[in-house]
């Protein structure tokens, strides 16, 4: 039996049941409420089932209004989302616009707007309700609950990616790093490459005497997502190179617990300098500085950059499906992490243990919301295991299988069609920005996410990628870059620095940071004279404050660990 059909059917099972209940309304219908209109509050209930609304102040993509997989959590939990995403604004400007017209969905995820949402009074306070939701509750320790605690005492966002359950899996590298093309490294004959002038000496030898892919499209050797809050993938590069890890904002010295500045190292004068001289020997793409990200990912599904920074968690599920979709994975243009340090005797720290806590943003409820218990419990529900397993793994026998000693894997047609656009669009619903686990389900089997079981990693990864790994005696891309001991309690510095405004010297100092990066590092990249560009770039650094903007974050540290210490 086709598979799309089996699932079709088991839905028609489960409605049929619904309407026995006593509900004579289409479950797939929505009212004229339940509008695509972030700014719209709609708890509803059709068929039996409440609909809430979503927002979430990020890009991402919507399902199918009749999407099969939601409609089966919907009939388990009696509850369903309508999810919006952010399109042609900031996520600033888009909350902005939410406060000031003051109506609101039922839940948001406000990111860099966050503050703003609590500082406006938009957000629901939690603390009340948590004990009664013990799948939401048991997501944290009580110092990371401590950690989200407001100024006025109150708990208002719950982070949906902090969690790790049971044992840690890790296959894939979720995070940030140097990647390169597999066709580079095997053109070489899977050289050592452990730093950022070997990385770019082998990109360049590589373009030199492959300028084209197999259809004659010219290669681009090296692009730079610039647009708005990812030009992380330009200026954050200093940290790591120097072997820190992704603090974001910052370095911290792990000894002296002090906060550091990565923009005025020395490494931050060697990486731009290296990047000034790629972009002159015409290694760096010049629609770098102007490109969008939607041009950003159209170019890397192409398959013609051969490396980037950049995290993969903003490429991997729109660019890498793309190339597996298009066969570009068998001309080798499947993308793997390096660890690079800026020389051979700095231990990298790309990845590392232990996830990283984000007590700057989250799931939250608003005073929209007609229904807080409501919404509350469907937060709860998509936590059960089971339901859990829907999200992400799917429908046992149309998305994945399990095999004698329980174990779940996909066939090689399930991967396939896990890759493909319209068939998630229809299929599956994972409830992305709400909370949810990595880490290992309650069987204590299996990963709770497809790209944390090892052996549906492996057998799942395209023919170049497994060269590339058996090459470097590798299995994993966790593997690619070596596994570093969780950072201390102050770590993650970038969940207090997303919530600077400028209503403190600090924030403020923050803001014109921001600014000053953004229109002075593509002048100092694509500069005539770079120790001119660099100089005039520092001056205008200098000229924001920084001392301020440390100062707070030096503030900020020393109090996170102060709480952890009450905790031990």
């Amino acid at each position: 039996m086709n598979k799309k059909r089996l699932v079709s059917m088991l839905l028609v099972s489960a409605m049929t049941a619904a309407l026995f209940t006593g509900c004579g309304s289409d479950g797939n219908q929505t009212s004229g409420d339940s509008t695509t209109s972030a700014g719209t509050n709609s708890t509803t209930e059709e068929a039996g089932i409440k609909e809430f609304t979503a927002f979430f102040a990020v890009a991402g993509s919507e399902i199918n209004d009749d999407n099969e997989v939601q409609q089966l959590i919907a009939e388990k939990v009696g509850a369903k989302v309508k999810e919006t995403w952010l399109t042609g604004q900031t996520a600033d400007e888009a909350v902005g616009t939410m406060i000031a017209g003051g109506e609101y969905p039922d839940f948001i995820e406000g990111q860099t707007g966050t503050k703003q949402l609590y500082e406006a009074g938009a957000l629901v306070a939690l603390d009340d309700y948590l004990d009664d939701y013990p799948n939401i509750k048991n997501l944290f320790t009580d110092l990371e609950w401590e950690k989200l605690r407001q100024e006025d005492g109150h708990i208002y966002w719950i982070p949906q990616f902090s969690c790790i359950k049971n044992e840690e899996k890790v296959c894939t590298h979720n995070d940030e790093a140097f990647w390169i093309q597999a066709r580079v490294l095997k053109w070489a004959d899977y050289p050592e490459i452990r730093t950022m002038d070997q990385y770019f000496d082998l990109i360049e030898k590589y373009n030199a005497a492959n300028p084209t892919m197999e259809d004659g499209t010219a290669n681009i050797p090296y692009t730079i997502l610039c647009d708005d809050w990812r030009y992380f993938c330009l200026e954050n590069a200093p940290q790591f190179l120097d072997g820190y890890p992704n603090d974001g904002s910052c370095m911290v010295d792990p000894e002296t617990l002090t906060v550091l500045d990565y923009n005025t190292s020395d490494t931050a004068v060697k990486y731009f300098s290296k990047l000034n001289e790629e972009y002159k020997k015409g290694i760096v793409d010049p629609e770098s500085f102007t490109q969008s990200y939607d041009e950003y990912i159209s170019k890397l599904s192409t398959g013609r950059v051969l490396g980037m920074i950049d995290q993969w968690w903003d490429f991997a599920y729109t660019a890498g499906d793309a190339i597996k979709q298009a066969g570009l994975d068998a001309q080798g243009c499947d993308y793997i992490p390096l660890p690079i340090t800026i020389d051979e005797s700095v231990k990298n720290q790309w990845h590392n243990a232990g996830g990283a806590f984000n007590s700057g943003s989250g799931l939250a409820i608003t005073v929209s919301c007609k229904d807080v218990p409501g919404a509350l419990k469907l937060i709860n529900d998509l936590l059960d295991q089971d339901i859990h397993n829907l999200r992400f793994w799917g429908v046992e026998g149309v998305d994945y299988e399990v095999d004698e000693n329980g174990e779940f894997y996909r066939t090689p047609e399930q991967r396939t069609q896990a890759s493909d656009t319209e068939y998630k669009a229809s299929h599956m619903c994972s409830y992305s920005y709400f909370p949810q686990y990595n880490g290992t389900s309650d069987d204590g089997i299996n990963a709770n996410k497809p790209d944390g079981q090892a052996r549906e990693f492996f057998d799942g990864l395209n023919d170049d990628v497994k060269e590339a790994f058996q090459a470097y005696g590798a299995e994993t891309y966790v593997e690619m870059l070596g596994t570093n001991e969780a950072p201390g309690e102050w770590y993650p510095m970038w969940s207090f620095s997303n919530n600077f405004n400028t209503s403190t010297p600090g924030g403020m100092a923050w803001t014109k940071i921001g600014e000053v990066k953004h229109e002075y590092l593509p002048q100092v990249v694509m500069a005539a004279d770079f120790d001119k560009a660099w100089a005039d770039y520092m001056d205008a650094y200098n000229a924001c404050k920084p001392e301020d903007f440390i100062s707070e974050l030096q503030a900020e540290l020393d109090s996170r660990m102060e709480l952890a210490a009450k905790f031990k």
